[in-house]
C-alpha cells in the first residue's frame, strides 16, 4: 500500500540527490559499456550512455514521487534549482565570478529564473504552492473542524452533498477546481488511501498516514544513502583519485528459489560486514577525539535487490 510522505521533506532530499545526478550528467567523462551488452558502431542515432543511465536510474525515483503524490511541477522546480546550484558550484571559470549569464548559457534556464534560484537556499525553497494536491487534501480532511467528528477523527464523506454539507466533492473543490473529484477518488482508491462503504461514502484509511518520527528517519537515510552512493559513483566516473569503493555482484537467469536464497545470504554476510566496519569505526572515532583534522564523515552500506525480468529483458540477454 502506498504511504504519503511529508512532501517538502522528501523534496529537499530529492534536491540533494539531483545535485549529484546533474554532476554526473554534465561532467565530461568516459563511460565504460557493460561487457555483456552488444554495441554496434553502425547503430543509427545512438543514445549517449549518460542519457541511458539517467533514464534508467530515474525510474525508481519517479515511482517514489508518483506513489506519494509529488507532481511533475514540484519535481521540475527541484531539477531547475539543482541545475543552477550545480553550475554555480561546480562549473566556475578560474579567477572569474560565476554570472547569471554564464549559468544561463550552461543550463538553458532564463536569467530571471537564475537570479531567483541563486538567492534561494536549497533547504528553504518554498514549494508549498506546488505541493501535492493529495497532501493538501489529506491535511484538510484530517485537520479542518468541518471534516472531523467529536473524537477529532476524519468523518466518512458522501461523494456529493446537494444540501451544501461536507462531501468529498466539496473537499476537492476547496483546494482546486481544476481537478474532478472522481479523478482524485479513483487514484486514492488505487493507492488504498480511501475505501468506499455500502452507502457509497468515502472513508479515509486508518493507515493512510505514517507517524512522522518513524517516517522521517527512513526518509533521512533514503536521502543520505542514495546521495552518498551516487556521489561516490560520480567521483569515480570523473576519474578522481583515489576512487571510492563501489562494487556489486550481479547475476540474472535465476529462479525464484535462488533469488530468495541469495537475498538471505546477502543479508547474512552484509550484516557481518556492517558490524565489522562499525566496530573499527568506533575505535577510530575514539582515537581521533580532540584532533583538529577530525572533520570527515564516512558512510559504508550494503543493499540487495531482485526483480523478475520482463520478456524483452530476457530476450535481450
Amino acid at each position: 500500500m502506498s504511504r504519503l510522505l511529508p512532501v517538502q521533506y522528501l523534496c529537499v532530499l530529492c534536491t540533494h540527490i539531483l545535485f549529484f545526478m546533474l554532476c554526473f550528467f554534465t561532467a565530461e567523462i568516459r563511460y565504460h559499456i557493460h561487457p555483456m551488452k552488444n554495441q554496434s558502431a553502425s547503430t543509427q542515432d545512438p543514445q549517449p550512455p549518460v542519457i541511458s543511465a539517467i533514464r534508467h536510474l530515474l525510474r525508481p525515483l519517479i515511482r517514489l514521487l508518483l506513489s506519494n503524490g509529488i507532481s511533475f511541477q514540484v519535481f521540475s522546480e527541484l531539477v531547475k534549482s539543482a541545475y543552477v546550484k550545480v553550475s554555480e558550484a561546480e562549473f566556475r571559470l578560474a579567477s572569474k565570478p560565476q554570472t547569471d549569464s554564464r549559468i544561463s548559457l550552461l543550463t538553458g534556464i532564463h536569467r530571471r529564473e537564475i537570479n531567483r534560484l541563486r538567492n534561494e537556499p536549497v533547504a528553504a525553497v518554498d514549494l508549498s504552492q506546488n505541493s501535492s494536491m493529495s497532501a493538501l487534501l489529506l491535511t484538510i480532511w484530517s485537520g479542518a473542524p468541518e471534516f472531523l467528528d467529536k473524537q477529532a477523527l476524519p468523518v466518512p464523506l458522501p461523494r456529493a452533498n446537494k444540501d451544501g454539507g461536507p462531501s468529498f466533492e466539496s473537499l476537492v473543490q476547496s483546494v482546486s477546481k481544476d481537478f474532478r473529484a472522481r479523478v482524485v477518488l479513483d487514484e486514492w482508491l488505487r493507492q488504498g488511501i480511501v475505501t468506499l462503504d455500502e452507502d457509497d461514502r468515502v472513508h479515509l484509511a486508518p493507515d493512510a498516514f505514517v507517524q512522522p518520527q518513524d517516517l522521517e528517519e527512513k526518509i533521512f537515510y533514503f536521502g543520505q544513502n542514495i546521495h552518498d552512493h551516487m556521489a561516490a559513483t560520480v567521483h569515480n566516473l570523473a576519474g578522481n583519485k583515489p576512487p571510492f569503493l563501489e562494487r556489486c555482484v550481479y547475476y540474472d537467469k535465476l529462479s525464484t528459489e535462488s533469488a530468495k536464497e541469495l537475498a538471505e545470504y546477502s543479508r547474512l554476510v552484509g550484516m557481518r560486514a556492517l558490524h565489522s566496519v562499525n566496530k573499527r569505526a568506533v575505535e577510530l572515532q575514539k582515537r581521533d577525539q580532540g584532533r583538529l583534522d577530525a572533520v570527515y564523515r564516512t558512510n559504508f552500506g550494503v543493499y540487495n535487490f531482485s526483480e523478475s525480468e520482463t520478456p524483452d529483458e530476457i530476450s535481450a540477454n
